[in-house]
């Protein structure tokens, strides 16, 4: 570590305490070494609808000390501009994209072998657990998500020169700015095509000494203040678009690409099956997916379940019958419901006291949502109130709900792993809607779930999405734990369990899950498939998976379908 005299974190907070209302400290990256990369997210930065120009300042990806002081002066001349300028733009901030290598003293590198200045667009794969520049990735597609209308890069340099990128030449011109030509910048590559499956945004670089940066600076404040002085980036208006589309536009476009296999029967699968029925309910005109379904699983309803299953009857294939009741509904055909029950007696421990036999030793949140998946709705079929008691009882033994509220990924793994906190959401929430109101325990079960709840909306992030380690700002935000706990939370409103104080967390992660779902049902970073891993590292580095994955088309495909249901109850 070097001594350089700059306290990043304590400017940042400095700055935020001056304006709490105008600012949000967090972070957008996680380097090698598990330090977040720093960001200021102005309140108006995620809000679909606002008259201010936003710009998104960037600087310290060589790491050096004078390039991040730019980028520090370059936001107190934002401030300095008081409420004329706070009332058309709005600034957020990543003052240092390159914190190892400001702390390590060694500019232009990061210290494991990267570069985070160049190298953009990064490779496709290695989001985010590159060893060597993770840095990149972060930034490429936090920057293109946040989709500013305008990045405005400062470097710190002998001479002063504007430089532009991007269809933002009419502000270029009266700055007397020349093309960027950088092979492998951030700004030039953010310019062109469609970043991260989006559309471009504007880049402006200025490059001058420290004496010469607030009076440049004015200039563009200035011409920024003047109304329509620049528009919506096409990126932005990419995510306008996505935003536009109603709960049941998205799950119609998912079901049309998701819930058209089931092999093998696992619930990445299986949950997708029971969200095109639910579609169909919703959407009694559209396309009926029953014929479909049941010539998919004709060879499994009549089957043994060893026959179905074989040696894989964990809780996560178990759960890949999540449809069957509903199928059973659709067609009048019991079979299938009565496979369900059959799966559910699988769950039955040998001796009072132990643990469901399909479901870890150690208590995960998984199986908080296999069970839930299965037995409840084995209740609802019979009759037979101890299957729904063998799930309370696996609830209430886990023992891994933490006094914050989060729970650990298992007895064991004091992490807070994001979809592990999503399968204990989900879980919670599909055992209250199968369990009887009279049931001695519900109480309990929905008392901490509501817990759950309340501490997740501590740690929803700025854009809405909650994160791969849900508290620890920098690990990437996550499509299938925010779709997890967006259906908990429309569900429980919409029946009843929960109150009106989650309605805006739940517009939140909304937003978020409409924005990373593009119109071919590509998603956008889906955590690979995840057992306990032995510390935060392995968890950064889980892939983030960007285009078609059943995990997250069906998850995103059930909120979608929870979302249109408790929208139209509301009206």
């Amino acid at each position: 570590m070097v001594n350089n005299g700059l306290n990043l974190e304590e400017r940042l907070e400095g700055l935020v305490q001056q304006a709490p209302d105008r600012w949000r400290l967090d972070a957008c990256g996680v380097t090698r070494s598990a330090r977040p990369i720093p960001t200021l997210v102005h309140g108006d930065a995620y809000v679909p609808n606002t008259h201010r120009t936003r710009v998104l300042l960037v600087g310290g990806l060589s790491g050096s000390i004078e390039d991040v002081n730019r980028s520090l002066d370059a936001i107190e001349s934002y401030v300095e501009g008081g409420d004329a300028l706070a009332k058309e733009v709005a600034l957020s901030a990543v003052p240092c994209g390159n914190p190892d290598g400001l702390a390590l003293g060694i500019s232009r590198s990061n210290g494991a072998g990267g570069n985070p200045a160049t190298g953009y667009p990064p490779p496709d794969n290695g989001y985010y657990g590159d060893p060597h520049n993770p840095e990149s990735r972060y930034l490429w597609r936090w920057i293109s998500f946040n989709a500013p209308d305008v990045v405005l890069e400062v470097r710190d340099g002998i001479a002063v020169r504007w430089e532009y990128s991007g269809p933002v030449s009419r502000i270029g011109t009266s700055l007397n700015a020349y093309p960027l030509v950088e092979e492998g910048s951030l700004l030039n590559a953010l310019a062109e095509g469609k970043p991260n499956n989006l559309a471009p945004v504007p880049g402006l670089l200025l490059t001058c000494p420290a004496d010469a940066l607030k009076p440049e600076l004015g200039k563009l404040w200035a011409k920024l203040s003047q109304e329509s002085a620049l528009g919506s980036s096409p990126a932005r208006l990419v995510l306008d678009a996505r935003r536009g589309r109603s709960p049941l536009d998205v799950a119609r476009l998912l079901g049309a690409v998701y819930g058209h296999k089931l092999n093998p029967v696992i619930y990445t699968q299986g949950v997708s099956l029971s969200g095109r029925l639910r579609l169909k309910e919703l959407d009694p005109e559209g396309e009926d997916p029953v014929p479909d379904l049941v010539h998919m699983v004709r060879g499994y309803s009549s089957c043994t379940l060893e026959q179905v299953f074989g040696e894989s009857k964990d809780g996560s294939h178990l759960a890949g019958m999540v449809w069957a009741d509903e199928l059973t509904a659709a067609t009048g055909e019991k079979r299938y419901a009565e496979q369900l029950v059959e799966i559910a007696e699988l769950y039955r421990p040998s001796e009072i006291g132990n643990v469901p036999p399909p479901s870890d030793h150690d208590y995960r949140p998984e199986d908080m949502f296999y069970g839930g998946a299965i037995l409840g709705r084995a209740t609802e079929i019979t009759g037979d109130q101890t299957y729904t008691d063998i799930q309370v009882r696996f609830l209430l033994d886990a023992g891994t709900q933490q006094d914050n509220g989060l729970f650990w990924h298992d007895r064991v793994t004091p992490h807070f792993w994001g979809r592990g906190n999503g399968f204990a959401a989900l879980g919670y929430a599909e055992t209250l809607a199968y369990m009887p109101r009279n049931h001695v325990e519900r109480g309990s079960i929905r008392r901490a779930h509501q817990r759950h709840l309340e501490a997740l909306q501590k740690f929803q992030s700025p854009s809405g999405g909650w994160l791969e380690v849900v508290d620890f700002p920098g690990s990437y935000p996550e499509l299938t734990v925010t779709c997890m706990v967006g259906y908990a939370m429309a569900r429980g409103m919409r029946v009843g369990w929960l109150d009106d104080s989650f309605k805006l967390s739940l517009a939140w992660a909304w937003q978020f899950v409409n924005e990373r779902v593009d119109d071919e049902g590509g998603l956008v970073d889906v955590c690979t498939g995840t057992g306990v891993q032995a510390g935060l590292r392995e968890y950064f580095d889980r892939p983030a998976i960007f285009g078609l994955d059943d995990r997250g088309g069906g998850m995103a495909l059930w909120f979608a379908c929870e979302m249109e249901r408790y929208l139209r109850e509301l009206d």
